[in-house]
C-alpha cells in the first residue's frame, strides 16, 4: 500500500438534474486532481432510476481520465427490493464497492471492499473485524475526535483509513423523508422535491439559528467541515486518504486546494480563504476533530 496521500471525491448525496450531473463529472474527469471518485446513489433508492445511466456513463469518462472508480451502496437498506439491488450492484461491478450499510457486508464476504462513513467504526475491535472480512479502505465517521482517529490509525492493520475533510457531514438516515414532509407530501408520492435544495434544505431552531440540513431521508450538518488546518496532524497519524464531499460549488477549485496542501504547498491562509469563498453557502467547522461540538471552529 502506498503512503502517498490521495484525494477521494465522495458520492453525490443530492438530487441534481441529469444535465448538471453529466457536466459535473465531465469537469471532474478533465480538471480535478482527485485519485478516486465514488459513484452511486447512497441516500434514496427512489432516485437511482433518475441517474443510473448517467452515472454509468460518468464512470466510463472518469476511468478514461485515470480516476479509480468506487461504487457506493445504499446507506439504508430497508427491504428485500433494496437488498436485491445491492446484490446486483456487487455482482455486476468488478471494482471496489463501498458498503454504507452493514447489511451489505455478507454480500461482500470474500472480496476486497471499502467501508463508507455511514458505517460506525468507533473502536479498534470493529475496525479489525472489518479488515479481517476484507475491508481494505475505511472512511471514518465525521464525528470522531483526533484521539479516536489516531488510535484507529494505529490498529488499521494495513487497511487505508480515509477522513472527510470537506463538505457537509453525513450524520444520520431515517425511514422518513424530511423533504416530503416539509412540503406536505408523503414519502411514496414525494415528487422528488429534494431537487429544490441542491446542497440540502436548511433547518433552523425555533430561535432562528442555523442548525442542520436535510436531504431527503438524510440529516447533514449545517456547517461544512474544513480540516485544512489539521492536515499535518492527520498525515502524521497515518491517514493517507482525504475525502471531499460534492456540493454545487466549484469542486475543481476545492480539489486543487487540497491537492496543493497534500503535495506540501502549505499556504494555509490562502487555502482557507479559497475554501470559504467557494463554499460560502455555509460556515466552516472543525469541532468534532478537536472534541468539541461539531459546528465549532477551533
Amino acid at each position: 500500500m502506498s503512503n502517498t496521500p490521495k484525494l477521494t471525491l465522495g458520492p453525490l448525496l443530492f438530487n441534481w438534474p441529469v444535465e448538471q450531473v453529466t457536466e459535473f463529472y465531465g469537469r471532474i474527469a478533465k480538471l480535478a486532481p482527485v485519485d478516486t471518485v465514488c459513484l452511486g446513489e447512497v441516500v434514496c433508492p427512489k432516485r437511482e432510476p433518475l441517474l443510473g445511466g448517467t452515472l454509468a456513463e460518468a464512470a466510463g469518462t472518469l476511468a478514461d481520465a485515470g480516476k479509480e472508480i468506487v461504487w457506493s451502496s445504499y446507506g439504508l437498506i430497508a427491504d428485500e427490493k433494496e437488498l436485491a439491488a445491492t446484490r446486483d450492484l456487487i455482482e455486476s461491478f468488478d471494482g471496489l464497492v463501498e458498503a454504507n450499510d452493514i447489511t451489505a457486508l455478507p454480500l461482500l464476504q470474500g472480496r476486497p471492499h471499502a467501508i463508507g462513513p455511514l458505517v460506525n467504526v468507533y473502536n479498534e475491535g470493529t475496525l479489525q473485524w472489518l479488515v479481517r472480512r476484507g475491508a481494505m479502505r475505511i472512511c471514518l465517521a465525521p464525528e470522531l475526535p483526533r484521539e479516536a482517529i489516531s488510535r484507529l490509525a494505529e490498529s488499521a492493520g494495513g487497511a487505508e483509513l480515509e477522513v472527510q475533510v470537506f463538505g457537509r457531514m453525513p450524520l444520520a438516515l431515517s425511514a422518513r423523508c424530511y423533504h416530503a414532509r416539509a412540503h406536505g407530501l408523503h414519502k411514496d408520492g414525494c415528487q422528488y422535491v429534494c431537487d429544490k435544495d441542491p446542497d440540502g434544505m436548511p433547518v433552523d431552531t425555533l430561535d432562528g439559528e442555523h442548525f442542520l440540513a436535510v436531504n431527503g431521508i438524510q440529516t447533514l450538518s449545517h456547517s461544512i467541515v474544513d480540516l485544512s488546518a489539521e492536515i499535518d496532524e492527520l498525515l502524521e497519524m497515518g491517514i493517507t486518504r482525504f475525502r471531499l464531499s460534492p456540493h454545487k460549488v466549484d469542486m475543481v477549485a476545492i480539489a486543487h486546494v487540497w491537492r496543493d496542501l497534500l503535495d506540501g504547498k502549505r499556504d494555509l491562509p490562502r487555502a482557507r480563504r479559497i475554501i470559504e469563498a467557494v463554499a460560502a453557502f455555509a460556515p466552516p467547522s472543525n469541532g468534532y476533530f478537536h472534541g468539541r461540538p461539531g459546528a465549532a471552529v477551533v
